[in-house]
């Protein structure tokens, strides 16, 4: 059997048409396959590799932590370098009252920490998310996705969740001193890059703060620089009392976090104590690759770059079928007629060698979500191909 014959017969699929392409290679913003193709990557692992596949400064920590020492004991006992370091470090570029890290395997586990997290301080039992949200596919983060045709087949899921509009000011008045915490995403970005008002936004905070509960920003896709600043919130002037973390935050490694002020985070600590308990969050080898991912990306003054680049990107995306072009940063949806027109224009890009997907939610939506330092060269190269590919395909 070759590899494809392997890869579907032993490892368990998402869907009946995975990419199935057999990566041999990725560097900075490109990859290659088995043959030798290359690909321009335009979705960097679904806002992971921030910084590029393999980024020296990465790959060079991830050795020497491996000469150190790899697993060594379950979160939270031994005093672990990277941890500490990488800890100290995000808290440096963080509000002061963010001060506190629990990290995790994956962004989905920061979810289901951040849901007990916020029941166990306020003693409250409501969860209030909103609709077309997207927080990971365990259990609890399932729970509180916004859409039902992806809940429904395993339900019942966890009680006391409530859906809200996102963006709706009328919805806040559903928060109320039953709610333990609001858990929304900076930017709605399966939904096909919806980004709230700044008053709304504000608005949320104040009714959050005005009911005692506590206001939980899911960064995992929109952090480290992804929107053109180092931290979405940043944008609409609010401070959340947890946030959430993932994707970029281990610099390619598995990482996951959640982060609150430590007088939040102590109430994990007892009745009972191990309130949330992991194996292997914060593994030492993905917190230094996740550290030096992060100094890079402050170091080498990559997120200035954003802007320019999204700008780049806007003004060459442009074709009588795209229906809507929508951009937070380096994450844009470009939107087409149906899913079938985008497949079919993502379908023909592939085959011409670039790397894209659709929207958990907004399937009719192409994802552009580069690593943050691709060059302009390939920025404009992609868009060329894109275009030619809209042309390409039957759009009668």
């Amino acid at each position: 059997m070759n590899q494809r014959q392997l890869f579907l017969q032993h490892v368990a699929q998402t869907s009946d048409a995975p990419l199935a392409l057999e990566i041999v290679k990725a560097e900075g913003s490109t990859l290659w396959d088995a043959d030798g193709k290359a690909f321009i990557d335009l979705i960097a692992g679904i806002s992971v590799c921030n910084i590029g596949h393999r980024h020296p400064a990465v790959t060079e920590a991830i050795k020497k932590q491996v000469d150190q020492y790899l697993h060594l004991l379950v979160y939270g006992e031994f005093i672990e370098t990277p941890q500490v370091a990488y800890a100290h470090y995000i808290t440096q570029h963080l509000p002061g009252s963010l001060n506190s890290v629990y990290f995790t395997n994956s962004g989905a586990e920061a979810t289901e920490g951040a849901m007990k997290l916020a029941k166990r301080y306020t003693n409250r039992t409501q969860i209030i998310a909103f609709n077309q949200s997207y927080h990971g596919s365990t259990q609890g983060a399932l729970s509180i996705i916004g859409d039902e045709y992806w809940r429904n087949a395993y339900r019942p899921l966890l009680p006391g969740i409530l859906h809200l509009n996102y963006n709706s000011f009328d919805d806040l008045e559903h928060i109320t001193t039953a709610t333990a915490c609001v858990i929304a995403e900076t930017v709605q970005a399966e939904r096909g890059v919806i980004a709230p008002s700044k008053t709304w936004m504000l608005a949320l905070q104040k009714k959050c703060r005005e009911t005692g509960c506590l206001l939980v920003l899911d960064e995992i896709q929109t952090g480290f620089g992804r929107t053109g600043s180092l931290w979405g919130f940043e944008q609409f002037e609010v401070i959340p009392d947890i946030i959430l973390l993932g994707k970029a935050l281990g610099g390619g490694m598995p990482l996951g976090a959640f982060i609150a002020d430590k007088k939040i985070m102590w109430s994990l600590t007892s009745n009972p104590v191990l309130g949330h308990i992991t194996t292997f969050g914060g593994h030492p080898v993905s917190c230094a690759a996740g550290l030096a991912a992060m100094k890079a990306l402050q170091e080498e003054n990559i997120i200035s770059g954003v802007t320019a680049k999204e700008k780049l990107f806007l003004s060459l995306l442009k074709h009588p079928k795209i229906k809507a072009v929508r951009s937070a940063g380096l994450l844009i949806a470009v939107e087409f007629e149906s899913f079938e027109k985008n497949k079919a224009v993502i379908d023909c890009c592939i085959e011409t060698g670039i790397l894209t997907d659709w929207f958990l939610f907004a399937p009719e939506c192409m994802r552009i979500a580069p690593p943050l330092n691709i060059s302009n060269e390939a920025i404009i190269k992609a868009c060329g191909i894109i275009v030619d590919a809209i042309n390409k395909i039957n759009y009668e």
